[in-house]
């Protein structure tokens, strides 16, 4: 009876420590599981609507950034906040850096001059908050136009500005600072998880491509302000809201993307825009090839499949849509920025609203990296809408330009409709645009000359009065609650 009492006994223990095994089992497997990487790409000066991503009809030929957008998630609706500034890019990089609304933001977001940056909040920026959860990190990019105070804050910095057309002189440059640095990896073994802030200085201006590809795009480098650069018919076609000249003056004198660019100046004629055009496009898929590299190379490491790759913009830019050719606007030409996400766990081939800010990208990264997010950041994180469990991360998006005369240009988007306002030259230009994007998604002006009522501006037309002094209102809401410092003419005091 004992050795059958004894045999019972043994049993039981065996069978208890099988099941307590398979139970501590997972928990062991998730304290195993390697910390995702980051790639994170951002370009200078680009349109979404550049990228066949955005516009099927483009001839911008940019297979690794279309190979992203079907392997991941491509968000509609992103858009820069705005700027107080000429230098658009400079309180856009503060808001990426940051996650902080512009009128938030540091007082280098605001002026040329270098001012010394906040401290605290230098460290509660990108790089600082990847560096604090255990991520070796690097950055390249351009020089200059940025958040100095962040940017140091990466471990390992190769930052030049970038514009020629060759190896040296231009994004393959960028692309070769990355290479090392993970091949640096390779050769000391490293384990640590790296987060890459992958910048260009491309395809701003003076959009210098490299030979073989202005030669694609039927472009030259032209420099002479007495002639106009030959036309090919290589070159990109004029968009389909291209104008010779702005119905009104945009506010901003002498401003240096509408007047001084070389190669455009003050020209709107067909052959320098498309001519334009086709410069930067062979900058684009220049970037387009150096990404290839970085991403061949993240697949050797056996790294590719687990590291997020983040590609966007600073913001976009008009070369020659609305008949203007710098990023000061609030046309969606420049007001979005492309945004594509591909990663571990995420959808692939998928499109999303997501109505968000480039101050997202913050604590939309800390969130898959599972980072606590710094408490001074403004911004939301996007990935409940990644993941499909939101549509949109607010439902309301409010748009700047302050960098000419004031007030400026302001914005606001909400479903179909937008607003753009304009009060500028010291009250001598005071207008308003209503578009509805649905029916007119390319915003259409009486200029462009287009059949049917809604191809076009609605702000004069009784029959959307009511819907004006809706957005009228919405815009009012949003400057109160983004501690905008100016009102425009109509607006309450």
């Amino acid at each position: 009876m004992s050795y059958f009492k004894n045999e019972a006994w043994v049993l039981c223990t065996a069978v208890v420590l099988f099941f307590t095994s398979c139970k501590e089992k997972p928990k062991e497997v998730i304290e195993q599981k390697k910390k995702p990487n980051f790639l994170f790409v951002l370009v200078d000066d680009q349109s979404p609507f550049d990228l066949q991503t955005y516009d099927p009809n483009s001839i911008l030929e940019t297979p690794n950034i279309s190979q992203l957008a079907s392997d991941g998630i491509v968000v509609e609706q992103a858009r820069h906040m705005g700027a107080a500034m000429g230098a658009v890019c400079t309180p856009s990089r503060h808001m990426i850096m940051t996650g902080k609304t512009l009128w938030n933001l540091p007082p280098s977001a605001f002026v040329y001059q270098k001012i010394q940056d906040s401290n605290a909040l230098d460290t509660q920026t990108l790089g600082a908050v990847f560096n604090r959860a255990g991520y070796k990190t690097m950055r390249t990019c351009k020089k200059g136009n940025s958040y100095q105070g962040a940017n140091k804050q990466f471990t390992f910095v190769k930052d030049a500005t970038k514009r020629g057309g060759t190896e040296e002189s231009g994004s393959a440059w960028h692309a070769k600072q990355v290479l090392n640095y993970l091949s640096d990896r390779e050769v000391g073994k490293e384990e640590d998880p790296f987060f890459i802030y992958f910048g260009f200085s491309h395809p701003h201006d003076v959009r210098n491509g490299t030979p073989e590809l202005l030669a694609k795009y039927g472009a030259t480098n032209h420099t002479d302000k007495n002639t106009l650069p030959p036309a090919n018919d290589k070159q990109p076609a004029l968009q389909d809201n291209y104008l010779e000249k702005h119905p009104f003056f945009h506010g901003h004198p002498e401003l240096r993307d509408e007047e001084r660019v070389s190669g455009v100046w003050k020209n709107r004629d067909e052959q320098t825009i498309r001519n334009e055009l086709g410069r930067e496009y062979a900058c684009s898929e220049n970037i387009d090839i150096q990404l290839g590299k970085v991403l061949k190379k993240l697949k050797d490491m056996g790294e590719l499949d687990n590291t997020y790759i983040v590609y966007t913009s600073d913001h976009g830019i008009a070369i020659g849509r609305h008949g203007l050719t710098g990023k000061q606007n609030l046309y969606e030409h420049t007001w979005r920025v492309p945004f594509i996400v591909k990663g571990p766990g995420l959808d692939s081939g998928k499109r999303v609203k997501g109505n968000m800010y480039l101050l997202d990208v913050l604590p939309t990264l800390c969130d898959l990296a599972d980072i606590d997010v710094p408490e001074t950041v403004e911004g939301k994180s996007i990935v409940p809408v990644l993941k499909g469990e939101k549509e949109t991360v607010r439902d309301v998006m409010y748009g700047v330009y302050a960098g000419g005369t004031k007030p400026g240009m302001r914005a606001v988007k909400k479903g179909d409709w937008k607003l753009i306002k304009y009060d500028v030259m010291d009250g001598e230009v005071r207008e308003t645009q209503l578009f509805n994007l649905a029916e007119n998604p390319h915003e259409y002006l009486p200029e462009h000359g287009k059949e049917g009522e809604m191809l076009t501006d609605l702000a004069e037309n009784p029959k959307y009065a009511d819907k004006l002094a809706e957005m009228e209102a919405l815009l009012l809401g949003e400057m109160e609650k983004y501690n905008d410092p100016y009102r425009l003419w109509n607006q309450k005091k």
